[in-house]
C-alpha cells in the first residue's frame, strides 16, 4: 500500500507527508555545503569545493551564479536542477527589465523562482527540483538582502544561512557568532563566512570558492591565495586565542615544584 504514496507525486501519504519532495531535499542534503552572510555594505556567499578529476575543467563547476547585475546565488543539490532554475531566472530577470524599465527585486525573483519549484510538486510527469539556493543581492534602495527557497517552493529571509551536506553545523556556527558588530565591514563579514564554512571544509582554500557583492558593485570573485591569506589570519586568532585560554586555566602563583 505505501508503494502507491512513494510513487505518486501528486498523492498525499496518509499521514500528509509527500514523499518526493522530502526526497527532493534529501538530494539538497547531499550537495555541498553553501553558505550565505548578509552584512552591512556586502553580502558574501561561499560554497564548498568538492575533489574534481584530474582531467577535469574547474571553470565548468561552479556553484556560485550570476541572475543579474545586482543579483547572484549559490546552491546545493543537483547541478543540473539548478542550472535550469539559473537560465529561467536569468531570462525573468531580464524580461522584468523590458518590460517596467527597472530591474528585479530580490524578492520579486526569489518569488518567481519558488513559485516554479511549487507548481513541480503538483504536476504529473514531472519531479521536485533537487536543490536550495541561497540567492543574495541589493534592493533599489541598496539594501543588503538574502533569501533562500527550497525544494517544496517556500522560500524565507535570512540575515545568514546555509544550506547542503554541512548546513546543520554551520548554522548553528553562524547562530552563535553572527551580529551586527560582526558585519559592519566587507572584510569581517567575508571572515564570518569562511569561518562558518571551515565548520565543514578541513582543507582550506583550495576546497572552498567565495564571492563578495558590495553596495553598488557587482559580484567579484575571491581569488585562491586571497582567501588563504584570510584563513591563515583566522587561524592565526585561533592560535592566539588558546594561548589566553591557557594562560588563565593555570591558577596564580602556580608554578613547577
Amino acid at each position: 500500500m505505501s508503494g502507491k504514496y512513494d510513487s505518486a507525486l501528486t498523492v498525499f501519504s496518509p499521514d500528509g507527508h509527500l514523499f518526493q519532495v522530502e526526497y527532493a531535499q534529501e538530494a539538497v542534503k547531499k550537495g555541498s555545503t553553501a553558505v550565505a552572510v548578509r552584512g552591512e555594505d556586502a553580502v558574501v556567499l561561499a560554497v564548498e569545493k568538492r575533489a574534481l578529476a584530474k582531467l577535469q575543467d574547474a571553470r565548468t563547476v561552479r556553484k556560485i551564479c550570476h541572475l543579474d547585475e545586482h543579483v547572484a546565488l549559490a546552491f546545493a543539490g543537483l547541478t543540473a536542477d539548478a542550472r535550469v532554475l539559473v537560465d529561467m531566472a536569468r531570462v525573468e530577470c531580464q524580461s522584468h527589465r523590458l518590460t517596467v524599465d527597472d530591474p528585479v527585486t530580490l524578492e520579486y525573483i526569489t518569488r518567481h523562482i519558488a513559485n516554479t519549484c511549487q507548481s513541480f510538486t503538483q504536476s504529473n510527469g514531472a519531479r521536485p527540483f533537487g536543490v536550495s539556493l541561497l540567492i543574495v543581492g541589493f534592493d533599489e534602495k541598496k539594501t543588503p538582502k538574502l533569501y533562500q527557497t527550497d525544494p517544496a517552493g517556500a522560500y524565507h529571509e535570512w540575515k545568514a544561512n546555509a544550506t547542503g551536506r554541512g548546513a546543520k553545523s554551520v548554522r548553528e556556527y553562524l547562530e552563535k557568532n553572527y551580529s551586527p558588530e560582526a558585519v559592519q565591514t566587507r572584510d569581517s563579514t567575508v571572515v564570518l563566512a569562511i569561518k562558518a564554512l571551515l565548520e565543514v571544509v578541513q582543507s582550506g582554500s583550495k576546497s572552498m570558492e567565495l564571492a563578495v557583492m558590495e553596495r553598488g558593485e557587482k559580484l567579484t570573485f575571491l581569488e585562491p591565495d586571497e582567501i588563504e591569506t584570510y584563513i591563515k589570519r583566522i587561524e592565526k586568532q585561533r592560535e592566539e586565542g588558546d594561548k589566553k585560554k591557557g594562560k588563565k586555566a593555570t591558577p596564580s602563583g602556580a608554578g613547577p615544584s
